[in-house]
């Protein structure tokens, strides 16, 4: 079977030798169509995050066709179309139990403590895979998990219609997160030093703004989470507003807590979603037209260029995914 594997840090190579999933009681079979790239694929790439073992696949946004299922799997069959939820709950915490699966320490995370989803099948959890319309396209496939952590974000800011807010960086989620606010009727500004990726956030509809000039915001979400974007979202958030942070890094950063005090600030950390609502609730808001996330990616690449998509993708405007789709065809034809 074929696969794009990880064989070190910032060397990723493409097999044909990658051994075959065979679903457990409960799990299905996915052949693979589009799987998106992010940050978090990036930082294992870079060998920041550390995983099981080298080789690795990595990957966790995509989707496909069901091919096969396993022991006990009544609600799934082959030839359904599926995205993939890649975060896998153990329910059993207390976290799980009231609903904030984001918080669950025992998580199975794909493409991180688990084999990612660049392969041609990948075996996973039947109830960790939404079934999607036959018309789905595959470039959807590749941006709803991402679109799901942008309006989780956005849920939990307690953004209003009307409200202004500040996107810092316009990576992929900033971008994604433009989508998720400007869909709520919200008005996103944008800071980037990219000048490719604020073109692009505009044609989106988000407005840029010199970072000199951004004050005075009721929200702000820091997309990089570094201390010079800590800093300039401290700076931009109005009196008793909310500073959002996505973006991760391990660098220290600081304020005062007389600053926080006096300016009444909320600070809330934002990561992926709850299962199941928030991935629900954004595959509605996609199959039923009421926004598209698939005006933030690039053309898809094909298995053999991934190498350099991977090279390229923190400096690209739009998100990176990688076009599986000829493999399903192969195996079809």
């Amino acid at each position: 079977m074929r696969a794009i594997v990880l064989t070190r840090p910032h060397r990723v190579e493409l097999v044909d030798d990658w051994p075959e999933p065979r679903p457990r009681p409960g799990e299905v079979v996915v052949g693979m169509r589009a799987v998106g790239l992010c940050g978090s694929d990036l930082g294992v790439y870079e060998g920041h995050r550390a995983v099981p073992e080298l080789p690795w696949v990595m990957g966790h946004e995509g989707g496909g066709q069901i091919v096969a299922t396993g022991d006990g799997v009544t609600d799934r069959v082959a030839g359904q179309r599926v995205v993939i939820e890649p975060n896998y709950s153990c329910f059993r915490c207390r976290w799980c139990r009231e609903g904030v699966t984001s918080a669950c320490a025992e998580r199975g995370v794909v493409g991180m403590n688990l084999p990612g989803l660049l392969a041609e099948r990948v075996a996973v959890p039947a109830r960790f895979t939404w079934p999607v319309p036959e018309s789905t396209p595959d470039t959807t496939l590749a941006c709803v998990e991402p679109l799901a952590v942008a309006r989780a974000a956005v849920r939990r800011a307690g953004v209003r219609a009307g409200d202004e807010c500040l996107v810092v960086g316009a990576g992929s989620q900033g971008l994604l997160l433009c989508v998720a606010l400007l869909a709520g009727d919200a008005r996103p500004y944008v800071v980037e030093p990219l000048e490719g990726r604020l073109a692009l956030a505009e044609r989106i509809g988000a407005k840029r703004i010199d970072p000199g000039d951004a004050h005075g915001f009721p929200v702000v979400f820091d997309t990089a989470g570094v201390p010079a974007t800590w800093q300039l979202a401290l700076r931009a958030v109005a009196a008793a507003g909310t500073v959002v942070v996505i973006g991760m890094n391990g660098a220290p950063v600081s304020t005062s807590t007389m600053d926080l005090a006096r300016r009444q600030l909320v600070i809330r950390g934002s990561l992926i979603y709850d299962h199941p609502t928030d991935f629900a609730d954004t595959l509605a808001a996609v199959t039923g037209d009421e926004l598209d996330p698939a005006q933030v990616l690039q053309r898809g690449v094909r298995p053999d260029e991934a190498a350099d998509a991977f090279a390229k993708a923190r400096a690209v405007p739009g998100k990176s995914w990688i076009d599986l789709s000829a493999w399903q065809e192969d195996r079809d034809g």
